[in-house]
């Protein structure tokens, strides 16, 4: 690179200006928090090259002891946060710090409430702490090297929060990262060792490698040129429960989850015996904005024997429990354990194995002690959840039992109905466990094929997650009880059947056999079969899919995913005590029976939350039907 090349001044994204005028000048009631933010950032620097020179020693160049040096000068007015830890190219630095290149970032900004207090807690939930710098310095210069590169392979980056950015290449004998603060007027507080040390203390003491300061000059003499530790430089997670404080643990849950919000819960276990290994788990209280991005790599970190491995694989933590944050540390796994190693490692599937089952257990004492909380749980996690079934077949009974739905007994959208609660409010010579699934709360809740269900006041779960049709066809059965759809084949009342009613289906069936026959060739190829609805009480016809078929809701989804799926043809079923059906049955006007029957079917389509194929032609349709009924 030409020396004219070596420093360039570049723009922020629209968005990076609107976040860093957020920090300015509103967003922070707590600016202590910046400290917490540049520590734990130098921390996973230092981390990865542990993990990083686990197969390659020369990175370490000599100096294998890390550490977090901060300095301040009053004079200048400034403070330097510096690790040796892994560092940055210049393209790295140029994507992490000079723009926000995250799936999430959106999000965030649409997010923000207005309300100061609550959107500086989205900060370090959208990973976007290194800005913090900017509630306190008017000028923030970053200056790194990758380990294991030339010292002339530095890189420069200096900002004023403002519009642009600088970005050069400079000499830097040591790998890892200075930041360089230059503090605002008003911010002197923080050039002070006393406070400087109380905020580290406060918020970093947990910080498992140490963070030094120069010693503090007293009187005429001054010291020499001597560090000190101001942490205890010691994981937290390797202490007695009862050597940690409730703040202690909560600072550490903020550190491994760049979240600034309390935990909803936390697990802390320690496994003896062959296959040794502690956990620190928590549970957060509100979702990740990445929870839904598979490529995220963010949660459980691995460490063996206190030296950090890798973060957020599938082989910690099942993707269903994706949302767990924490640390699992082995004193079984090899130390100079790799990657590919991991893959086929036996004690590892047992350490997750064992985290699964301290996982579900809490929860299921949570859901049976603390029914408020698991509710403000599923209330964040349960779509999440209900992935568990699919995926955990060895743990999908325990998973089960967790699940929360919305059903026909509570007159509300809250999904709070477990499958042992229905169970125990199932009538005498009821055997199965009733479901519709649908695209939103409303469709399920006012679907006609509940009408039924709601004479003979039978309970029937209403599933209206994105995820429900995928679950029900993994959770077949619960405790002996069949899962079965309302929405799907014949319907199978069993003992709860009513014999008069099946007389009636029946006797209907003869009498409207024209009708069925002629209903069958005017639509044609949009149905496989027409028959006399048992499910109907109040509406004309529905529609029903096949009993091992794709439901329509599944179906539309999948569809909506840009899935090529071949459409099903749907069972059309009439009811034969409605009065437009009975029209059907008296018409003898070809185009007036056509014109019904297809309104009757756009009807059913609508709905279940389908959509026409031809809007316009059932507009149509039905104004000359209402123009005739006006005549």
């Amino acid at each position: 690179m030409t020396v004219a090349e070596s420093k360039v001044t570049m723009g922020f994204e629209a968005e990076v200006k609107q976040l860093l005028h957020l920090m300015i000048h509103s967003l922070y009631s707590n600016k202590e928090i910046f400290l917490r933010e540049l520590i734990s950032n130098a921390s996973d620097a230092a981390d990865k090259l542990r993990f990083t020179a686990l197969g390659n020693d020369a990175l370490y160049e000599g100096d294998s002891e890390l550490k977090i040096r901060i300095e301040y000068d009053k004079n200048a007015r400034t403070l330097a946060i510096t690790d040796n830890g892994i560092g940055m190219t210049r393209d790295e630095v140029r994507e992490n710090i000079g723009t926000i290149a995250r799936s999430g970032t959106r999000r965030f900004f649409e997010s923000l409430t207005g309300d100061e207090a609550k959107d500086s807690q989205l900060i370090g939930q959208f990973g976007v702490g290194f800005y913090s710098a900017f509630i306190v310095a008017d000028k923030v210069t970053l200056e790194t090297r990758k380990a294991g590169l030339e010292a002339a392979q530095g890189v420069r980056w200096e900002s004023s929060g403002e519009g642009d950015y600088t970005l050069e290449t400079i000499e830097k004998p040591e790998h890892g990262t200075k930041i360089t603060l230059n503090f605002r007027e008003g911010e002197d507080e923080f050039l002070d060792g006393w406070k400087l040390r109380s905020i580290i203390r406060k918020f970093s003491d947990h910080i498992s490698l140490p963070i030094l300061m120069k010693k503090e000059a007293y009187g005429e003499e001054q010291p020499a040129d001597e560090w000190e530790t101001v942490n205890s430089a010691s994981a937290l997670w390797a202490k007695s429960k009862d050597d940690i404080s409730e703040e202690q643990y909560n600072e550490f849950y903020k550190h491994v989850s760049h979240d600034f919000q309390e935990p909803l819960a936390r697990l802390h276990s320690r496994v003896e015996g062959n296959n040794e290994y502690t956990l620190l788990l928590y549970i957060p209280s509100h979702a990740p904005f990445d929870m839904w991005d598979r490529d995220a790599k963010h949660g459980v970190k691995l460490y063996v024997r206190k030296v950090f491995i890798m973060e957020g694989s599938e082989k910690l933590m099942p993707r269903y429990l994706r949302f767990m944050r924490g640390v699992i540390d082995s004193d079984s796994l090899p130390l100079n354990v790799s990657r590919e190693i991991l893959q086929e490692n036996a004690l590892l599937e047992k350490i997750r194995s064992g985290a699964v089952k301290k996982v579900l257990g809490q929860l299921e004492d949570m859901a049976k002690n603390e029914p408020e909380k698991y509710q403000a749980f599923w209330k964040e996690f349960g779509q999440v959840i209900k992935e568990g079934p699919i995926e955990d077949f060895k743990n999908r009974d325990r998973i089960a039992k967790l699940l929360r739905f919305s059903s026909t007994h509570n007159d509300s959208e809250v999904q709070n109905v477990s499958l042992e609660d229905y169970i125990g409010r199932m009538k005498e010579g009821q055997d199965k466990i009733y479901y519709i699934t649908a695209e939103s709360y409303a469709a399920a809740k006012n679907s006609p094929h509940l009408e039924i269900f709601r004479r003979k006041g039978l309970e029937v779960l209403l599933l209206h997650d994105r995820v429900d049709d995928w679950l029900v066809s993994y959770l077949t059965d619960f405790e002996g009880k069949h899962l079965e759809s309302v929405a799907k084949g014949d319907l199978d009342l069993g003992e709860l059947a009513d014999e008069e009613d099946k007389k009636h289906t029946e006797e209907a069936g003869k009498a409207f056999q024209p009708v069925i026959d002629k209903i069958k060739q005017t639509l044609g190829d949009k149905i496989s079969d027409v028959k006399i609805s048992a499910r109907l009480t109040d509406s004309p016809a529905c529609l029903v899919s096949e009993t091992y078929g794709m439901s329509r809701t599944m179906e539309r989804i999948m569809k909506s995913a840009g899935q090529n799926v071949p459409s099903s043809k749907p069972i059309f079923e009439i009811n034969p005590d409605h009065p437009l059906v009975n029209r059907l049955k008296d018409e003898a006007d070809e185009s007036r029976f056509a014109d019904l029957t297809h309104i009757l079917y756009d009807q059913a389509m609508l709905s279940e939350g389908g959509q026409l194929e031809d809007a316009a032609a059932f507009v149509r349709r039905l104004n000359g039907l209402l123009q005739n009924v006006l005549h």
